[in-house]
């Protein structure tokens, strides 16, 4: 299956990222957002992080010219139609998702590609609910995509060998590596790491540190770069509460059981970096614990 044209759903975080690795190798890239203060966003983060990537001379002033030429923006989710591989990289919600996809479904090319950036959704589940479940795959980039080498994909029951060769070459010319995991509750990347993020939430909630000592031990003790509560701000708590509820509800074991506390943040509003408050308060010049 030749690919050239690429339609990415989101223009968040993680979508805005994968625009920026497809067109900087050479794929015609279509980016849709319902916001277009979103799709302006995005395109100024790309910018940014393209003068980034020039400063630290991985790539030339001409390569970030023509990176930039190659994202197109749309607010109109059909257009995406007649791109050869769909990426959805929206929410982390499965109505929303499945709702993108059944209203992309009678639009699509009869050969289209489609694919999740869910990091913890059923990729089995949403395939059933299109009419190519052999051709659609979860392909989880990790943030910030431009930095992180890793792509996880995610075979469906239905996922033919085709589709999947194709992701893995893709994945191959965009520079990164591919681990293949099989279509289980958040895989492998979250199905570790998120249950690590919710027990230090135990901890901080049981009060056995707080937020400082939690993640000042996890970095100097564990040589972790980021300590978990500061990474679950840069992820999103919704995010973090969301996968950790897949996992519970996925695999019915109380060892996944959300912790209260990381509920009532979600509760508050309180999401991260995005929300301006997590687990810390980014509103001054530097991040102060909130607890």
């Amino acid at each position: 299956m030749t690919i050239e044209t690429v339609g990415i759903v989101g223009a968040g975080q993680m979508g805005n990222g994968i625009a920026h690795v497809f067109a900087l190798s050479g794929y015609e890239v279509l980016l849709n957002d319902i916001s277009q203060e979103s799709l302006d966003k995005a395109l100024v983060t790309i910018g940014k992080n393209l003068d980034r990537q020039v400063s630290k001379g991985k790539i030339s002033e001409a390569d970030k010219a023509t990176t930039l030429g190659r994202i197109k923006t749309t607010l109109t989710l059909t257009d995406l139609g007649q791109t050869d591989l769909i990426i959805e990289a929206a929410t982390e919600r499965e109505e929303v998702k499945a709702k993108i996809f059944d209203t992309l479904l009678p639009h699509l090319k009869p050969e289209t590609i489609l694919a999740s950036n869910t990091s913890s959704i059923s990729i089995t589940r949403l395939a059933s609910r299109t009419d190519r479940p052999e051709r659609f795959m979860g392909v989880h980039f990790m943030n910030p995509v431009p930095v992180m080498q890793l792509v996880e994909l995610i075979r469906g029951i239905a996922t033919d060998e085709p589709t999947y060769t194709t992701m893995l070459d893709i994945v191959a010319r965009l520079g990164k590596t591919a681990a293949s995991a099989e279509d289980f509750p958040a895989f492998i990347v979250n199905r570790i790491l998120v249950p690590m993020i919710n027990e230090a939430v135990y901890v901080l909630y049981e009060g056995v540190g707080n937020v400082q000592s939690i993640d000042m031990a996890m970095k100097l003790g564990a040589n972790h770069p980021m300590g978990p509560l500061e990474l679950a701000d840069f992820i999103g708590l919704d995010t973090c509460l969301a996968i950790m509820n897949v996992l519970h509800d996925g695999l019915a074991d109380t060892k996944y059981r959300p912790c209260p506390l990381l509920t009532k943040y979600v509760e508050a509003g309180w999401l991260g970096r995005k929300t301006g408050r997590g687990f810390y308060d980014y509103r001054g010049a530097t991040p102060v614990p909130t607890r």
